[in-house]
């Protein structure tokens, strides 16, 4: 093996040892969550993905900070509820914990392993990790059975940080 083939051998597998050991080295975090137009409480309609973020957000968790992760998809009343919830509190824990936000339709490559791990196979799915990097919560559904209710939601995002 020639010097520059074993060289370029040594690096793949450091970067393939560094993927690997590091659990929570995703960058970034959506900012400025507004709920999307024209979004239905009642029925499948909309169109729209619920939360709308700035562009270019979010991958997953950052090390030593809470992380908020929400499973959705556009046509769903039920997500588009949830999503209602969060952005109602978003105001009181923006900068104290990070959010993700992934559309399950238009997942990027960074929120792959995010799906693999975190998401339950219905929406909407909400995890939360702690700044220890433990996973407190991590269910499908909704958290409360009335729109506009955000205790529940509250409570859990109050126990991440």
């Amino acid at each position: 093996m020639n010097a520059r083939r074993k060289l370029n051998t040594i690096f793949a597998a450091l970067a393939v040892a560094a993927a690997v050991s590091v659990p929570f080295s995703y960058a970034g975090t959506a900012d400025n969550l507004k709920l999307a137009p024209d979004l239905s409480f009642t029925d499948d309609s909309s169109a729209n993905f619920p939360i709308v973020t700035n562009p270019g957000d979010a991958a997953g968790p950052v090390a030593n900070e809470a992380t908020v992760i929400f499973f959705g998809t556009a046509h769903c009343w039920n997500t588009n509820r949830e999503a209602e919830r969060l952005v109602a509190l978003y105001p009181k824990y923006r900068g104290k914990m990070h959010f993700v936000i992934v559309d399950l339709n238009n997942v990027s490559a960074d929120q792959k392993p995010l799906v693999a791990k975190y998401y339950r196979g219905a929406i909407p799915t909400i995890a939360i990790v702690d700044s220890s990097g433990h996973v407190i919560y991590d269910r499908a559904g909704e958290t409360a059975a009335d729109r506009g209710d955000t205790s529940n939601l509250q409570s859990l995002l109050n126990s991440a940080h």
